[in-house]
Parts: C-alpha cells; sequence; structure tokens
C-alpha cells in the first residue's frame, strides 16, 4: 500500500531549494516540471534515491498501442533507468511510474485507467527483477489522476482525483522562481519537424524534382562530388546566416513561419539533396554548438518541413541532425523525438540509429562532440596541406561510429543502390539500369543516387 505521507524532494540546482511533495496529486502535478513538458501517450518511470525519495535519472517511451509489447517494454525501461543511475554511481533505491495517456474513442478515463492496470503491473515486476521496488504508479488522464497502489477508495476514489490547477502547486512557484519553463509537448515538437500539408508542397516537390536532376549525376561523379558538397555546405552557412540576423519573434509557430519565409523552394531542395551524401552530413553536424547551433538546429528543422511529398524518405538527414544537435544543446526531449522521427521516415537509416540508441540511453553527447570537434580539425589541416585543385578525397566512414565503440556504418567509395519496396499492384522489376521517366521513379532515382552509405 502506498504511504500517502512519504514524502519525495526535489532540489533545484538554480538555488539549492529543497521542494517536498507528499501525495500523489503533487506527484502528478509535478511530472512536467520533473521532465521539462507535459508528456503525451508516454509511460515515464524516474528514479528514486536515499530515505526522502530524491529524483534522480528518468525515462520516457511512448505507450505502444499492443498489449502484447508491454512486457519487453517494461524491461528495456527499467533496465535502461537503473543502468543510467549505476553509471552515474547511484543506483536508484525506488521508482515511481507514470502512465500518460487519453482515451480512445467512446473511452471514458476509469476505463483507460482499467486498460493500462496490465501496463503498470508488468512495470512494477520488471523493476522488482531488478531489486529496486516501485512506490507509485499514477495514471494521468482527462485532467485526472489515478494511482494503482492504493486500493482507498476514500483518498483514491474510482473516477479519479481531479488534478491541482496548473502553476498553483509549490513545485510550479519553485521552478518559476529559478526561470525554468515547461516546454512544448511532444505533439508541438513533432509538429514543428513534420512536412508541409500547404498549397506550398506541390512547389517544393516540383523543387526537389528539379534539383534532383540537376546535382544527382553530379554527385556521381568523382570530382563533381566534391563540388557539391562544398556547395552545400556553403549554402547551408548562409541560410543560417541570414536566420541568425532575422528580427526575434515571439511563439513556436510564428518563429518557424519566418524560417520558411527565408528559405527558398530551390535553396531548400539543394540542401536536400546534397544533405543525402553522408560526408556532406557529417561536416554539417559539426555546428552542434556555440554560435552555430541555434541557427543550425532552425535550418535542419526548415528542411525536414519541406521533405513533402514522394521525398518523406529524405527527411532521415535533416531530422536526424535536428535530433543530434537539439540533444547536444541540452535538450533531451526534442533530440528523441527528432530521432524518432528520422527512423519512422528512414528504419536503416545507420546515423539515426547510432545517435538514437545514445539519446535514449541518456549517454553524454561530448564524446560525440569531441570526435566531430576532431574531424574539424584535421579536416582544416588536410585543406592547408592539399592543394585546392586536387582530386577530392576519398570517402571516409562516419566519424560518428568512432564516439560510441559502434561497427557504425559500412565504408564505400561509391553511392549504394538500395532498392525500394515494390508498389501496390506493381508486377514489373523494381529497379533496371534505365529507370523510367515516370515522376515517382524518377524521385526513387534521386534518392539512391544522392547518398552513398549512411
Amino acid at each position: 500500500m502506498t504511504n500517502h505521507n512519504e514524502s519525495n524532494d526535489v532540489t533545484d540546482s538554480a538555488d539549492e531549494t529543497l521542494v517536498t511533495l507528499r501525495t500523489p496529486a503533487e506527484l502528478a502535478d509535478a511530472l512536467p516540471y520533473l521532465l521539462g513538458f507535459r508528456p503525451e501517450e508516454s509511460v515515464v518511470l524516474i528514479a528514486l534515491h536515499g530515505e526522502r525519495g530524491r529524483f534522480g535519472g528518468r525515462v520516457r517511451l511512448g505507450i505502444p498501442e499492443r498489449a502484447e509489447d508491454w512486457p519487453p517494454i517494461a524491461e528495456q525501461l527499467a533496465q535502461c533507468l537503473v543502468g543510467g543511475c549505476e553509471r552515474r554511481g547511484a543506483r536508484p533505491d525506488g521508482v515511481v511510474a507514470f502512465l500518460c495517456a487519453e482515451p480512445a474513442g467512446a473511452e471514458s478515463g476509469p476505463q483507460l485507467m482499467e486498460r493500462l492496470r496490465p501496463l503498470a503491473q508488468v512495470i512494477r515486476t520488471a523493476c522488482g527483477r531488478l531489486d529496486v521496488p516501485v512506490f507509485e504508479v499514477v495514471c494521468i488522464s482527462t485532467g485526472r489522476f489515478w494511482t494503482y497502489c492504493c486500493p482507498n477508495q476514500e483518498c483514491c476514489p474510482p473516477e479519479g482525483v481531479p488534478l491541482l490547477r496548473p502553476g498553483t502547486s509549490v513545485l510550479a512557484a519553485a521552478t518559476a522562481y529559478a526561470g525554468v519553463q515547461v516546454g512544448a509537448t511532444p505533439r508541438e515538437m513533432r509538429a514543428r519537424l513534420s512536412p508541409w500539408e500547404t498549397a506550398g508542397a506541390a512547389d517544393q516537390e516540383a523543387a526537389l524534382d528539379a534539383a534532383g536532376m540537376a546535382i544527382v549525376h553530379r554527385i556521381l561523379d568523382e570530382g563533381g562530388h566534391a563540388e557539391v558538397a562544398v556547395e552545400t555546405l556553403d549554402l547551408a552557412r548562409r541560410i543560417m546566416a541570414r536566420l541568425d540576423a532575422a528580427p526575434t519573434v515571439t511563439g513556436t509557430l510564428e518563429a518557424d513561419l519566418q524560417d520558411d519565409e527565408l528559405l527558398a523552394h530551390d535553396e531548400a531542395a539543394a540542401l536536400i539533396l546534397g544533405l543525402q551524401d553522408r560526408t556532406t552530413r557529417d561536416q554539417a553536424a559539426q555546428w552542434m554548438e556555440g554560435d552555430d547551433g541555434v541557427p543550425a538546429l532552425r535550418l535542419w528543422r526548415a528542411l525536414a518541413r519541406r521533405c513533402v511529398g514522394a521525398y518523406g524518405e529524405h527527411a532521415a538527414a535533416p531530422l536526424s541532425l535536428a535530433g543530434w544537435v537539439a540533444w547536444s544543446l541540452g535538450d533531451t526531449t526534442e533530440g528523441q523525438e527528432a530521432l524518432d522521427m528520422a527512423l519512422s521516415a528512414d528504419p536503416g537509416y545507420a546515423f539515426a540509429q547510432l545517435l538514437h540508441h545514445a539519446c535514449t540511453g541518456d549517454l553524454d553527447p561530448e564524446p560525440i562532440r569531441r570526435c566531430l570537434r576532431r574531424d574539424r580539425t584535421d579536416r582544416a589541416e588536410q585543406t592547408d596541406r592539399t592543394d585546392r585543385s586536387a582530386p577530392a578525397p576519398q570517402v571516409e566512414p562516419s566519424v560518428l561510429a568512432d564516439s560510441s565503440g559502434s561497427a557504425g556504418e559500412p565504408k564505400s567509395a561509391t553511392p549504394r543502390r538500395r532498392h525500394s519496396a515494390r508498389p501496390q499492384g506493381g508486377s514489373g522489376p523494381r529497379g533496371t539500369d534505365r529507370p523510367s521517366t515516370r515522376p515517382q521513379n524518377r524521385r526513387r532515382t534521386v534518392r539512391r543516387g544522392a547518398r552513398n552509405d549512411r
């Protein structure tokens, strides 16, 4: 049974203010401040340390739709949380879990709570196998909360308990005083990275078609490959400077609209196609900190929004770059969302796989930053030693592979041709040496030819 008089301490690192939470209502209210955003359709585990239950590491994952996926997900989350805490030198003494979801269709809040009860149980079992008890599991939905660990209907009635009014709790006041703000929801983050669905999408797709025909044959040429890389990076730098010089506007929607207006269709198309090349993308990933970080993140978001129509798979590159820069700048939540979207766009994209594993594993991004800084220095020294008219250097494996000890991405000096899935109802071969001139096949040819091994 949950002891509703137990306390959990939250320490504000800015001024060492200690906030004590004593009830499930205060726990439910605290979640957005602990994560930095309001989770949606998520399972969240937060580690507790010491006799007073000081909050520590935390992990979050979207709730799988299929109940049969819940046990392995619970095991993965428990191991990730406990392992991350141990790497930081403090094994948790307990866990508090949250299930955040909204009813589907005609489902009520209490019905949703009951539907998720097996998930709460497998979470408790998974943590118990690691000898870490779960002190509380709270379900948050429809502006109410329920606890799975308290059978007392006087304090935890079946219809749930209304959440505290936002901004009225002690923790809300403490975080506001410290200047900490609750960030965007995952849905709002995804909206900033999703392809256009406006009238401009058709014009952008036409620009991508034209850029593909102009750029791909140059990338396949040994001399043209280096020229396209230089042009792509120079164009990206110019647009970053343009974005950085723009007036500051309030609101994420207004800011994104301004960035969209500052980026022409042909410029976006040239960058999207150019970033399909692995070595070019790796050099762009070096803009991950300092004065480069914020304008680079704005550019990668804008490019992800331009991967419209048949070019959805091309979004894997700008989405991965957006996820990497957001994570490097300290926003792990946006980093995870962007990398999730990159893998949705192209599940086999090795660059996103590597970063996603590190970001969701609560690893420090600094080793990757060191590798990218070293690569930048090596390239600058090589440029000083090499005559500018020399042939393009041989394609090297991704520098990011060195940062994790992973096998990373395969080395290849030529682009890898990747077969697309057969369209429904199709009867012919999936690819030929002389592709059709129909628009859909042209786009596939662009995607295959523009990138070397990822």
